[in-house]
Order: structure tokens, then sequence, then C-alpha cells
């Protein structure tokens, strides 16, 4: 694993959580028997089972940019095609009944032009089906941004915030995806999971939303950054019994169906 490669063994320390939104998407994909499916940016492969079990008879292949993501996945499920590749830069050799992108699509810019761009890769019939983080107001993620802009690593950390993208609104996507000929299904839910305090927020975030700051910074100045977090983290969220904390988490779901 590169040293800004994505860790798999961070990533699923939550697996658990991670995988409930992907099942939740997948429970509104409203297609029955589906030849070829692809899980874009499908990590360590937990989500792409979900789609292998639901579909056994589809061809389901996985596409992600991290070595280690990807040996993960092919360790998983070995009897599935995984490809390495940016999907900004994929170019697909065949349409897909299903192209299923769990809580990777944050990280692309310009979903304007991405997402109907992912729906062309489509096979008449075909669905699109999107989840993505929508919690960039929540404490979880402000108080990285505050952190970042004070102290020594400022200069360092100077747009760092910006490696997700803004999420547009409902409105936004039904119009995108309406021009692009699909029909689309669109709704927004808020999961809470109970943490093991405030520490246990920051191992969530380091293999997500903490690593764009953390990549940018040397060994000392992780761990201090990390330590900064955790103080005010451990503030900004009501303690319940044995240390608790609740950790809100909004995420946005998108099933965009081309005609037949």
């Amino acid at each position: 694993m590169t040293a800004n490669d994505w860790s798999a063994a961070q990533y699923l320390k939550f697996e658990e959580e991670r995988t409930r939104p992907s099942a939740d998407l997948l429970a509104r994909v409203p297609l029955a028997a589906p030849a070829a499916a692809i899980d874009i940016g499908c990590g360590p492969g937990n989500s792409t089972e979900l789609v292998a079990a639901r579909y056994p008879e589809a061809a389901v292949e996985g596409l992600d940019s991290s070595p280690d993501m990807l040996e993960k996945a092919r360790r998983r499920l070995p009897g599935l095609v995984f490809h390495l590749g940016d999907i900004a830069n994929w170019q697909p050799a065949r349409a897909y009944d299903l192209v299923f992108a769990n809580a990777v699509l944050q990280w692309l810019p310009d979903h304007e032009r991405l997402l109907p761009r992912l729906a062309g890769a489509l096979a008449p019939g075909g669905c699109l089906a999107v989840q993505m983080p929508d919690n960039f107001d929540e404490p979880s993620h402000a108080t990285m941004r505050e952190i970042a802009e004070v102290g020594d690593w400022a200069p360092k950390l100077r747009g760092a915030k910006d490696a997700k993208a803004d999420i547009g609104s409902f409105d936004d996507y039904y119009r995108w995806l309406r021009a692009a000929g699909c029909a689309v299904d669109i709704w927004r839910t808020t999961y809470v999971h109970p943490m093991a305090g405030a520490p246990a927020i920051a191992e969530w975030f380091k293999s997500t939303g903490l690593k764009p700051y953390l990549d940018r910074l040397d060994a000392g100045e992780r761990e201090a950054f990390v330590s900064a977090y955790v103080e005010r983290i451990d503030a900004r969220y009501e303690h319940h019994e044995g240390g608790t904390l609740l950790l809100r988490f909004p995420r946005l779901f998108i099933v965009a169906r081309r005609p037949g």
C-alpha cells in the first residue's frame, strides 16, 4: 500500500455500519435479473458482495483506484472480476444493467456532467444507483475544517477540504438525470451510529473525511491534528451512558433508471 493509498483495514473497522447504506440502496433497485453489473468505487468488496448475492446469475464486476482496496476485494470475492481504474476516466467496454456507486462520487467533481455520463453506461432499462455522504455541515466535518484553518499546519492544509465535491440538491440531481432521459428516485436518510467516544469517531473518519488532511501532514502533525479533533468532537456531542456519542450521518440516495 502506498503512503496515500486508501486503507482497507482502516475502512473495515466499521464494516457493518458502512455496509448498511449499500443494502438500503440496493433494496430500492427495481431490477429483477440484470445480466451485467458493476460496483464503481467498490472498495474492499463489501458492497460488491451484496450486489453479487442479490443477483447471483449476473456478471458482477468491481472498479476501484486503490490497489489495497482491490487486493482485499479479490480475496473476499475470488470469483469476480475487479479492475484498477479511476471513475473520472472510466470508459466502460460494455453497457451495464446496473452501475452501483456507494459512497464514492462525493470524491469526484462536476456532478452535473458526471452522473449523466455514468447513466450513459446503462443498457436500456438499466439503473444507476448512487449513495453519497451528505454530512458537510455536521460537527464531524465542520470540526475538521476549523482545525485545519488554525496553527502552523494551515498552509499545508489549504484546499484539503476541497478534496470532496459539493453535493447537489434534490432538484439538481433530479434535473440533471431527467435531462439524461432517466426516471429518478431520490431520498435522504440520516443514520445514527452509537460510538464508543470521540476517539472512535476519529477512527471512523481516518479512512475517509480526515484522510485529505492527514495525508498532507508529517507523522507528528497527524498525531496532533487527530488529538485536537478528538478534543473538539468530545465537546460537541452529547455524552450517553458509558461515554457513548451518537454520530449523525446523513446520506443522499439516487436511483436513476434508463427507459427500456
